[in-house]
């Protein structure tokens, strides 16, 4: 049995993480690109808790035995086909214990060499945060703009072109608005976002600057760390226009018309649009709860964005400094155009 560091399986393309640690914990927190092949599912690793705590740890442990023996022959095998692929598998639990331990133990005595993670994944998560700060490149070039003008559109269009594109909203899965998840899934955690938010600093490493969305500090789940925000601030700003037609038009194509019909999504805009009228101008209340019932989508967004999101916005940018450089969404050669401004954005940091 021999034990790695996290820089080591960081740094080697050959090593796959193996978690054997139950289902409910690689959920909450996983080494991306993980395996989970879990010693106890999350019942048995909730009763083997329950007699720690009533019996003590010898009478757990014999618990644990019994449990696990049936299974060995399957979760070895399942390593071992791992292994098979010419990857690597790398043993880990939540902190180096006992369960990764015995896993790399009934491996070596089965005759295939074991490789665990030394400090499991408590290692890994103290590692990644203290490297996250030092990984972020010296300057932030900062997309803002309204809601609807396609900001996401254009990140993911220059990360496909090479740029280093840092995607927020991707990494938290997560829109950053009251309806910021709708078709989306569960939001990502702040472990799991911390995890992308390293993956990519990682893949990014060398640039001297990043790109990315003038989000606020909070995305869903997730909070951004305090360097990227102090970055943010003192970024080169480039601020993203687009007609209230074509905005309405994104936002309807993307957050309502892949769902269109569907009860649950009927269910949960009349949920998110009610509370949002508790709050918001009593003016516009009635348009809003006319437009809901009607179910004439492109008219409610039209009314969010220009009595709600656009009033908020517009107050949240006023925490940057300027200048903004302005970027033309509607135009055609949107990519080109913000291509242009960012060569002569990156001349102009060789110049000073």
């Amino acid at each position: 049995m021999k034990d790695i560091s996290v820089q080591e399986l960081i740094n080697s393309k050959e090593f796959i993480p193996v978690d054997v640690r139950a289902p409910i914990e690689h959920r909450d927190s996983a080494i991306p690109g993980s395996v989970n092949i879990p010693l106890f599912t999350d019942e048995e690793r909730e009763e083997i808790g329950t007699i720690f705590k009533r019996s003590g740890e010898e009478v757990a442990k014999w618990r644990a035995m019994e449990i696990v023996s049936p299974k060995l022959p399957h979760l070895l095998g399942e390593i071992k086909d791992l292994k098979m692929t010419g990857a690597e598998p790398v043993i880990h639990c939540w902190r180096g214990g006992m369960r990764s331990r015995s896993v790399a133990s009934f491996l070596e005595y089965a005759g295939i060499p074991a490789l665990r993670l030394a400090g499991g994944y408590k290692a890994y998560r103290e590692y990644i945060l203290e490297r996250i700060p030092q990984l972020l490149p010296e300057k932030a070039i900062v997309l803002h703009g309204m809601t609807g003008t396609g900001k996401t559109d254009l990140l993911q269009a220059l990360q496909e072109k090479g740029y280093p594109v840092v995607d927020l909203e991707k990494m938290a899965n997560h829109r950053g608005s009251i309806f910021g998840m709708i078709g989306k899934g569960e939001a990502h955690n702040q472990k799991t976002f911390d995890a992308l938010l390293f993956d990519r600093l990682n893949e990014i490493k060398g640039s001297t600057y990043f790109i990315i969305e003038a989000e606020s500090k909070r995305i869903g789940r997730a909070a951004q760390p305090e360097e990227m925000l102090r970055k943010k601030l003192n970024g080169i700003h480039y601020l993203v226009k687009s007609s209230i037609p074509e905005r309405v038009d994104r936002i309807y194509n993307e957050y309502v018309h892949p769902f269109i019909g569907q009860a649950w999504f009927e269910e949960e805009v009349a949920e998110k649009v009610t509370k949002l009228i508790r709050r918001i101008n009593h003016e516009i209340s009635p348009s809003l709860a006319i437009a809901l019932e009607e179910k004439n989508y492109k008219n409610l967004i039209e009314i969010l964005l220009v009595h709600y999101y656009d009033p908020r916005y517009n107050h949240a940018l006023l925490e940057y400094k300027g200048p903004f450089t302005e970027i033309d969404a509607d135009d055609p050669n949107v990519i080109k155009n913000i291509e242009k401004e960012i060569k002569k954005t990156l001349s102009g940091l060789t110049a000073v």
